[in-house]
């Protein structure tokens, strides 16, 4: 109906990602699509604050799979191509920067290890040690061990992993941070002033632990979990501390990750940034506006076209 567009948000944690993309999808043929790498895990919900309303992408693997990257990419170009095809508008709703990438653009990553690679590289990691490991990265790949600290494991690991099948750890720059889509995409970055996103991060996550966060990470922690998965956010310091030491690492944490997805929204090419400390309804008023003056769309149906 639309063409081929595809629109995404991204924005730090507690932007109101969610609720304007839920907006969005009320006025118009839309589909979510999330691109955020820990919704991706069923079994943390609360944790991993998955959307209430259908979302591809969100549940996708178990806890004790070990997810990556490329295999995200494959999953959200499957979905994208679907959701076009049925006339629909892809909503891609991002947090972790890469995977928002991933899923807009036809960026080349590393492929996930073959049968048994990891396993190996991690027995190499540990009967090494960290710096012999890194070392032998250096001989093997020194553009990738300039950019990985000898007491990283799971970055050597993977950085030697690449190196086995000739690839590399250490992405071109120029490629990452290209403004290349594989269809036309509106790109929106919602903005929050900082104190306002603080407090949101904190009322979200005393929220958190009203509605059960502490045993659903105790639950995830007591069987089978991926190295991946366990770096969901404060997992650990949720399930183990006493309730005021965890809401506290835990704000701690989500504060330092909402400056890191700040920094990503400066790097994106062609974002378009949105004021996003108002209701979700007036942020999707604006961004429509953004896509229909780039786009061409017809005029919004429902409440928005009567008002």
């Amino acid at each position: 109906m639309w063409g081929d567009l595809v629109l995404a948000l991204f924005g730090p944690t507690a932007s109101g990602k969610t609720a304007v993309a839920e907006e969005l999808a009320s006025r118009f043929p839309a589909e979510l699509i999330s691109a955020d790498s820990m919704q991706a895990y069923r079994g943390l919900p609360i944790l991993t604050n998955q959307p209430p309303q259908p979302t591809r992408l969100v549940g996708v693997w178990e806890l004790e799979h070990e997810g990556s990257v490329a295999e995200y990419q494959q999953l959200a170009h499957n979905a994208i191509d679907e959701i076009l095809r049925a006339g629909k508008t892809p909503i891609v709703v991002g947090g972790t920067g890469l995977y928002l990438r991933a899923a807009l653009s036809a960026l080349e990553l590393p492929p996930a290890p073959g049968p048994g690679q990891r396993e190996h590289w991690q027995r190499v990691y540990e009967s090494l040690g960290g710096e012999r490991a890194h070392a032998l990265l250096a001989e093997r790949d020194p553009a990738a061990a300039t950019s990985v600290h000898p007491n990283d494991r799971r970055r050597v690991v993977r950085a030697l992993e690449l190196t086995a099948i000739e690839r590399s750890l250490k992405a071109p720059a120029d490629r990452l941070w290209g403004a290349d889509t594989r269809y036309p995409t509106v790109i929106v970055g919602l903005d929050v002033p900082r104190a306002e996103l603080l407090r949101r991060i904190e009322k979200r996550t005393r929220a958190m632990f009203e509605t059960g966060v502490a045993e659903e990470a105790a639950q995830a922690l007591a069987g089978p979990i991926s190295a991946t998965a366990r770096k969901a956010m404060g997992l650990e310091d949720v399930a183990e501390l006493p309730r005021d030491e965890a809401i506290e690492a835990l704000n701690r944490r989500t504060r330092r990750y909402a400056a890191y997805q700040r920094k990503w929204m400066r790097r994106i090419p062609g974002l378009v940034s949105v004021a996003a400390d108002r209701l979700p309804a007036a942020v999707a008023d604006e961004i429509l506006e953004v896509v229909r003056a780039r786009e061409r769309l017809p005029a919004r149906r429902g409440r928005a076209a009567d008002a």
